[in-house]
């Protein structure tokens, strides 16, 4: 039981570590594009600022998080800047503003900018099948239940059955979660069948057993996450396309030119004593819990979920897409092709249901969630912001109406703190 202890560590470095990541201290960041600068000179209330330290700390206090980095950047620069908690509970590590957290679906985007840089280069369309670039996932099968109806949990129920899809999956499935491939469904027993997850696998082999998975449903007929498998066919798109492995692509084409240092899908040796300790919550208060096996592999590069970030590293990402595709003088895609990113391409399949419940007042755009309607959807955030989260927590979004972007950055998954970090940070705009 960690609970004791947590509270003493966090108490004492409750004001500590807040002078060591104030925005108006010597903070370096390696290879930041991003600049520094002041609430007010962005239309932000310092003062009102400081509720988004309070928001993390009462995070801690509940024994929600260990610890978080927050970052908000409007008009180009970065106004807010804070590193709260512990990075590691057991030995007492402070959380640094440069610690290099577990990013899990904060990938996906990523992978989404990677596909349509391509896309602009016209080595792929949306539109393309993907059995032109994977042959095994030429004539797919989807899964039925027997009797129609996914028997209760628990319940002792013959196996699905498999008939022809309707049609191919396309790039475009994939990347709007529309694919039916990996997302829970009646193919799920399948695809564990035919195409186990091992961490030692490359994404080439990988790939190639899940063209040979049972689909969820007809291609383009539901949204349904896909957590993994979805968005991992789509590193390896990257691969046949550019002829580079996918880990490669991403860090010649995207985190080279944003100086995007600390983002890989394995930390740097010498960045070692920057990596955050994952935790989940108990009846005991937090504890410690390993790196899952999707995460903590050298070889199997997940598009869907692999890669390790800091706040600032990911902010650039961000900041990239709030200028339409460009940071630093550095253009990685057009300013059209961002708001074809951002639209919503699903209709109302991701608003009204899904494998995460309806959304109404969200559309689903190309790897990123988009806000239609802020006030059905009860988001804080305006119309037209878009962005997506991790599994262990963290989330980032991208506010073009407000020329606004925020990252958090945390341990540990579940709580309100989300959407208490968005309302904090919104309630600051003043001008």
């Amino acid at each position: 039981m960690l609970t004791r202890r947590i509270r003493h560590l966090l108490a004492a470095l409750s004001f500590t570590t807040l002078l060591i990541a104030g925005v108006g201290d010597a903070i370096v960041g390696a290879g930041a594009d991003v600049p520094r600068g002041t609430p007010e000179e962005v239309g932000l209330s310092a003062e009102r600022l400081t509720r988004i330290n309070d928001v993390v700390r009462r995070a801690m206090d509940d024994e929600a998080i260990s610890g978080a980095v927050t970052i908000v950047a409007r008009h180009g620069k970065i106004a807010h800047f804070e590193a709260q908690g512990l990075m590691d509970i057991e030995g007492g590590t402070p959380m640094r503003p440069d610690t290099i957290f577990p990013i899990a679906s904060m990938t996906k985007p990523v992978t989404g900018v990677a596909i349509l840089m391509l896309v602009e280069e016209g080595l792929v369309r949306l539109s393309d099948p993907v059995s032109r670039f994977i042959q095994e996932f030429t004539d797919p099968e989807m899964a039925v239940w027997q009797g129609g109806m996914r028997p209760q949990r628990g319940a002792d129920a013959p196996e699905p059955y498999t008939i022809p899809a309707a049609r191919e999956i396309t790039i475009r499935d994939l990347m709007t979660h529309t694919s039916g491939l990996g997302s829970g469904g009646a193919g799920a027993i399948g695809t564990r069948r035919v195409a186990p997850r091992r961490s030692t696998d490359t994404l080439k082999a990988y790939v190639a057993e899940l063209g040979d998975a049972p689909l969820d449903f007809h291609p383009g007929t539901q949204w349904a996450y896909s957590g993994l498998n979805g968005i991992d066919t789509l590193g390896r798109v990257v691969e046949v396309v550019s002829g580079l492995t996918f880990d490669q692509f991403l860090e010649q084409r995207i985190f080279e030119p944003l100086g995007m240092d600390d983002t890989a899908f394995v930390p740097a040796t010498d960045s070692a004593s920057r990596v955050v300790t994952l935790y989940r919550r108990s009846s005991d208060g937090l504890e410690r819990t390993d790196v899952p096996g999707w995460v903590d592999t050298t070889t199997l590069f997940s598009g869907g979920g692999g890669l390790w970030s800091t706040a600032e590293d990911y902010l650039q990402f961000a900041q990239m897409l709030l200028n339409r595709g460009e940071l630093g003088g550095v253009r990685l895609l057009g300013s059209r092709t961002v708001e074809l990113m951002a639209s919503n391409h699903v209709d109302d399949l991701y608003a009204e249901g899904g494998t995460t419940g309806g959304r109404p007042g969200m559309g689903f755009g190309l790897t990123v969630q988009v806000v239609e309607n802020a006030v059905e959807a009860q988001q804080s955030m305006s119309n037209g912001s878009f962005g997506w989260g991790g599994a262990f927590g963290t989330n980032f979004w991208v506010d073009p109406r407000e020329d606004l972007t925020a990252v958090l950055m945390v341990q540990t998954p579940g709580g309100t703190l989300r959407s208490d970090f968005a309302n904090a940070v919104m309630q600051s705009i003043v001008d």
